[in-house]
This record gives C-alpha cells, sequence and structure tokens, in this order.
C-alpha cells in the first residue's frame, strides 16, 4: 500500500475538481496537504480533510502573481523544513478558433497552465535538490497530444508543459528527484457536467472503457508518482484517458 507519511505536498488549484480530489487522496495516504488556490478557495477542501482526521493546511495562491509561487515555496519550507511533493495543476481554459482568438486569451492561458508551472518548479527544485529526494508532478491534458479544435492555446500550454517536464526531469535526476505528467482524458469534472447529455453521451462512445474519468482515477496516477514505488518513473507521460488517445 502506498504511504506518503511524514511528506509535505503542495498541491495548486486544489478548489475542485481534479485538485480537490488530489489533495484527499494525498492526505489519506499521510501526506501533510498545502491546499492552494485563490484567496480561500480551498477552504472546503482543507475541512474535508481534516474533518476526516488527515493534515491540511489553506494557501492563498494567485499562480500568475509574479513572486507568489517562490514566496508560497519558501513558507512552507520555512515552517515544515521541507517541501517533499508538488502538483502544478491550477490551470484555465480561454476557448475560441484560432482566427477569433484574443491575444489577451492567448497570454492568459499560457501564463496559468505553463509560465506558472515554470516558476513553481523552478522554487520547490531548490529545497528539494537540498533534500536529495522530491515529486514533481504537472497535470496535463490529452489535448496536448491529439489536438483539440478551439483550443490551441490550451493544448499548446499543455503540450509546453510536457517539454518542460521531460527537460527538467534530466536535470535533476541525479538528485533523485522525479519529474512527471499526467495527462488526463474526458474527465467528470464542472466543465464536463455542463455539456448537455447527448454531447456527453457521445464524447463517453469515443472511450474505450465507455465512461468518462473521474477526478479519483486522476489522484489516483498523482499519489503512484509521487510514491516510493514510482522512484525509478521520471520524464513520463502517464495517460489517465480509458484508452481515448493511445
Amino acid at each position: 500500500m502506498i504511504s506518503l507519511s511524514n511528506r509535505v505536498a503542495l498541491v495548486t488549484g486544489a478548489s475542485r475538481g481534479i485538485g480537490r480530489a488530489v489533495a484527499g487522496m494525498l492526505a489519506r495516504q499521510g501526506a501533510h496537504v498545502v491546499a492552494a488556490a485563490r484567496g480561500e478557495h480551498a477552504r472546503e477542501t482543507v475541512e474535508t480533510i481534516t474533518g476526516a482526521g488527515g493534515a491540511a493546511e489553506l494557501a492563498s495562491l494567485d499562480v500568475t502573481e509574479s513572486g507568489a509561487p517562490e514566496s508560497l515555496v519558501a513558507d512552507v519550507v520555512a515552517r515544515h523544513g521541507r517541501i517533499d511533493i508538488v502538483v502544478s495543476n491550477a490551470g484555465i481554459t480561454r476557448d475560441q478558433l484560432l482566427l477569433r482568438m484574443k491575444r489577451a486569451d492567448w497570454d492568459a492561458v499560457l501564463a496559468t497552465n505553463l509560465t506558472a508551472a515554470f516558476a513553481l518548479t523552478q522554487a520547490a527544485i531548490k529545497p528539494m535538490l537540498r533534500q536529495r529526494s522530491g515529486r514533481i508532478i504537472a497535470i496535463g491534458s490529452i489535448v496536448a497530444q491529439m489536438g483539440n479544435a478551439g483550443q490551441a492555446n490550451y493544448a499548446a500550454s499543455k503540450a509546453g508543459l510536457e517539454g518542460f517536464c521531460k527537460s527538467v526531469a534530466r536535470e535533476v535526476a541525479s538528485r533523485h528527484i522525479t519529474v512527471n505528467v499526467v495527462s488526463p482524458g474526458l474527465i467528470d469534472t464542472d466543465m464536463t457536467r455542463a455539456l448537455a447529455g447527448a454531447n456527453k453521451e457521445d464524447w463517453s462512445g469515443r472511450i474505450p472503457l465507455g465512461r468518462l474519468g473521474t477526478p479519483e482515477d486522476v489522484a489516483a496516477a498523482v499519489c503512484f508518482l509521487a510514491s516510493d514505488e514510482a522512484s525509478y518513473i521520471t520524464g513520463h507521460v502517464l495517460a489517465v484517458n480509458g484508452g481515448m488517445y493511445t
């Protein structure tokens, strides 16, 4: 059984969906979770974890604010003495066909989905190098591999995230730090629930396993990559898509 006891984990975008599921599952495996999101939006995540007997704390973080990821990592290390797991999950969409896409929407998606992951990873790598251990896990997307009309900005950000993580994995492997990507397919979250019933059924029909994924499916993959059992896996993109794209 996976055990993350005595590990300190930072999860961004922890207020709902995949981020909340990841934070909860890490805590159930014994990690002390720092649940980060804008304002106090992750408070319910923290209350759910602590109410179940887990260890969690709230962190207010705008990942696009200059210096904010670095300050949060420094604060976590100052208070806990270490940081073992970082999950870059914060992400947004600003969907539009390329001919109509505004530059501001391109910039916003790249800033949140890719540049923020760079800043957070760079900050976390420093204490992890001193520890000679650590797990960096980014949440990607199936659209990085297969593309999707109307999501050129989102697909570019997630494809960039894969290249970024593969490169950093090579840089830090000698210090026993692993860097991986979990790439979800169609997951049952607030966004997909907003789809019309017929469309949702159509998407489900394209998935060989015959169902949408759950946030817990993604969280389980994250927990595995965060564990000692995955210590020989780095620079990998782990698809959690029900066979939708292979």
